[in-house]
């Protein structure tokens, strides 16, 4: 049913059940929010109209009215830019500015926080009133996240994305008024929770209450330090994220100037996580091959998110036989680098340092787990920085970053094909292993290597996939939540598919927590997406098992793939953990 109204003397249709700030959204008129948070794609929204910025008069109440939270009626009037409206925003803003930390110049979301750019918008220029700072204690006990619940607004957006999103269950409000805390259970760190990690938290935290761990200090050490050889890696999803922090449209790969400036920086080595993903691609297809062949446990689930790979060790300990056993793309560069690579360069793998850029906060906890590491004393790798830290990092560096000429990746270990490029983005993993797995089991050419229905942000896809006269079923999720429903039907017997992509963070690594803020926009996700889909169509090759470099590095050190020496390099198992 359709719903009439006026809004700032504009008639306006939408459908029943809308909200007036998503029917001033559909005219182009502005309300300005901090709770709220945009979730369509994920059919979930969170409007608990905690903040009341969003504050507009309608005509006929006497009380103004939160238009995140208050549905459309027939025939009402509504008015935002009302004199009223504005001072009641700007009064509210005052208020949680009153009781904040007054950090703002060091703290790390300074000119990303939404509190901070709309304080500037509504013009405030002083705190009438003196409100009282709370002085909860830090939370830095995980390798990825830092919680500040001084700087906690209470939206409960964490909450929403961890509770209703990716059904993690981490955050929820404890104690009373003034002292009201979101914390998890029983006020434990996170590091004793069934965290994930994924940052989906800290992705669409409005102030600096949740951040992640920084590690740019670390890398500058290490490059300055001349008794180490520095070399860097970057995945797929960063080269269609790093343009937005020097204001390219979102989804404009920008891979040669993220070379040129990883070189600028110092790194002695610039190589492309790409390379390794073609690497992982012929360890998984082979395993789902033997699988098939041997008749062994189905389905087979990816296993290159560490997010996703800890949310199946805490909630699904019982399914630990089905995900593949092989290292993500990053882990299983860092082992080869220490191995392969040190050995051609004639290095130490104790003076080597693998830096890793990627688009996850998730990615530091999974270089600190000790099963992924060569020996105790020597990690695959040795240091992640997010997207959003390597951009800190040019800009420090005083690089011109949209100046600079395209440069290309070191080699060895710098081709790659198109299906590595798609890692990035959810349904890409499958359909890069689809694009090896059809060719090796048939012995024909796949001619049409892209997959249509495995793309897009819907939340749960699939596609049938004839080979060698067996259908396979094939099975896409992104976002931990839609992940623990296939879980359960699994589990319960019921969802009956071959091979299954599962990614955790919402539209894949283009949307992970360590990615430029999206501000819950998925436009910009799918922006980013269509940047990978277009690098991968540019590809000379689009195939993993032909990239030449991954077959002379099996030819010249590793074997055949998922051989011996193979398996004990790049592959991991996985430990069942406590559920709280």
């Amino acid at each position: 049913m359709a719903i009439n109204l006026t809004i700032n003397g504009m008639a306006v249709t939408v459908p029943e059940g809308t909200t007036i700030l998503e029917a001033a959204s559909s005219v182009n008129i502005n309300i300005p929010t901090l709770c709220y948070l945009n979730l369509h794609e994920m059919k979930m929204n969170n409007h608990i109209a905690s903040c009341r910025v969003c504050m507009v008069e309608v005509e006929g109440r006497r009380n103004l009215a939160p238009s995140c939270s208050t549905p459309v009626a027939e025939g009402m009037v509504v008015k935002t830019e009302t004199h009223r409206a504005i001072e009641a925003r700007r009064t509210m803003v005052e208020l949680l500015l009153s009781d904040h930390p007054k950090s703002c110049l060091t703290c790390a979301k300074n000119l990303d926080c939404e509190l901070q750019k709309l304080a500037a918008e509504l013009g405030v220029r002083g705190i009438p009133f003196e409100g009282e700072e709370t002085n909860h204690p830090k939370d830095t006990s995980s390798y990825s996240i830092v919680r500040d619940p001084n700087k906690c607004i209470m939206c409960r957006r964490c909450e929403t994305m961890c509770t209703e999103v990716q059904t993690v269950g981490v955050y929820s409000g404890s104690g009373r008024g003034f002292h009201t805390v979101v914390q998890p259970a029983f006020g434990r760190s996170l590091i004793d929770t069934a965290c994930t990690f994924c940052g989906q938290c800290l992705a669409v935290c409005p102030t600096g209450a949740l951040t992640e761990v920084d590690h740019v200090g670390k890398v500058w050490r290490e490059l300055n330090n001349p008794k180490k050889t520095v070399i860097v890696q970057t995945a797929p999803a960063v080269r269609v994220a790093l343009g937005e922090l020097f204001g390219e449209e979102p989804g404009t790969v920008v891979t040669g100037k993220m070379v040129a400036a990883l070189r600028r920086l110092g790194f002695d080595k610039v190589f492309d996580t790409d390379f390794a993903a073609d690497l992982t691609i012929m360890e998984e297809a082979s395993e789902l091959a033997h699988r098939l062949k041997h008749e062994e446990t189905l389905p087979i689930l990816t296993s290159c998110c560490p997010g996703w790979v800890k949310f199946f060790e805490h909630q699904f300990p019982d399914l630990l036989d089905i995900p593949s056993s092989c290292k993500s793309p990053h882990e299983m560069f860092g082992v080869i680098a220490k191995t392969y690579l040190a050995g051609k360069m004639g290095i130490d793998p104790k003076d080597m340092v693998v830096v890793s850029v990627m688009p996850c906060v998730a990615k530091k906890y999974e270089a600190a787990r000790p099963e992924l590491a060569i020996k105790p004393e020597i990690p695959d790798v040795d240091i992640v920085i997010t997207t959003r830290e390597l951009g800190r990092m040019i800009h420090e560096a005083g690089i011109d970053f949209k100046s600079l000429k395209d440069e290309d990746f070191d080699r060895p270990l710098g081709e790659s094909s198109g299906a590595s490029v798609i890692f990035g983005t959810t349904g890409g993993v499958i359909e890069a292993a689809l694009r090896t797995a059809y060719e090796w089991l048939t012995g024909s050419t796949l001619e049409n290597v892209e997959f249509e229905s495995l793309r897009g942000m819907e939340g749960v896809k699939s596609a049938k996939v004839t080979i060698n006269g067996r259908t396979l079923k094939i099975g896409v999720a992104h976002g931990l939540g839609n992940a623990r429903t296939i879980l359960e039907g699994i589990r319960a017997g019921e969802c009956q598919l071959d091979a299954i992509e599962i990614m955790a963070c919402p539209g894949g690594c283009i949307g992970g927590g360590g990615q430029p803020y999206h501000h819950g926009n998925i436009e910009i996700l799918k922006a980013r997406a269509e940047g990978l889909y277009k690098e991968d169509r540019d590809k000379p090759i689009r195939k993993s098992h032909e990239n030449k470099e991954i077959l002379a590095l099996y030819d010249e050190f590793l074997g055949k793939p998922y051989g011996e020496k193979a398996h004990e390099l790049l592959h991991t198992s996985y430990t069942a953990r406590k559920k709280l």
